[in-house]
């Protein structure tokens, strides 16, 4: 499957916590997908299997339907059950090389790094794209390793595959992360813990392509 840098611009972390009341994953997820997310990691760190892939089929009728990419944040089997277009993993998770032995080379493989060398093992090992970070102090990870802005330039630099940073990213701290070379920002709380989650999504791309254009 081909990843293209335009399907990272967006990158929407689901959490379920957000929730609203009298409200499915499968229906956030697709306000996020209207206001202009571009691809949705289902990361549900505390649902077990049968929950787990029961949200991911929800959630995979949606994003088939918007021709949106599903990727599944550490969980092979269900990201092969419901055909996900890939898998994300991070450095504690299993081995990248494993997860690629897996998938097989037709799916996406998404890797969490914090240094040039877990990026360049990353791309080593078969990774599509890495998500790096964390690169603001964020609630959504309490172990979350920070990363300042001259590794985050670095990793980008190093490798050949694309890169979006992760960790604390609002709409208002974005524009310091510009001149980096990611091609993305992935986040979770700044769309889905929002009280308007199409309305967030529509800022923070709004947002991105302002970056993209004062870039160029």
């Amino acid at each position: 499957m081909k990843l293209s840098k335009q399907d990272l611009a967006v990158y929407a972390v689901t959490d379920r916590k957000w929730l609203k009341e009298e409200e499915t994953l499968a229906q956030q997820v697709e306000k996020a997908i209207q206001g202009g997310a571009t691809i949705i990691q289902l990361r549900e760190k505390h649902l077990r299997d049968e929950e787990f892939l029961a949200q991911a089929q929800a959630v995979k009728q949606v994003t088939d339907r918007y021709g949106v990419l599903l990727i599944v944040n550490d969980n092979v089997d269900v990201a092969i059950a419901v055909d996900a277009a890939g898998v994300h993993v991070g450095q504690e998770d299993m081995g990248a090389g494993e997860v690629r032995r897996r998938l097989g080379p037709q799916k996406i493989l998404g890797v969490s790094a914090q240094t040039v060398a877990h990026a360049l093992a990353a791309q080593a090992a078969g990774a599509d794209y890495l998500g790096v970070g964390a690169v603001f102090p964020t609630s959504s990870k309490d172990d979350a390793v920070e990363v300042d802005k001259e590794t985050l330039q670095a990793i980008c630099e190093a490798v050949e595959i694309p890169a979006v940073a992760i960790g604390g990213i609002t709409a208002d701290n974005m524009t310091q992360l510009q001149g980096t070379g990611i091609v993305g920002v992935a986040v979770i709380s700044a769309i889905f813990g929002q009280p308007d989650v199409k309305l967030a999504a529509q800022i923070l791309a709004q947002q991105w392509r302002a970056m993209e254009s004062a870039a160029q």
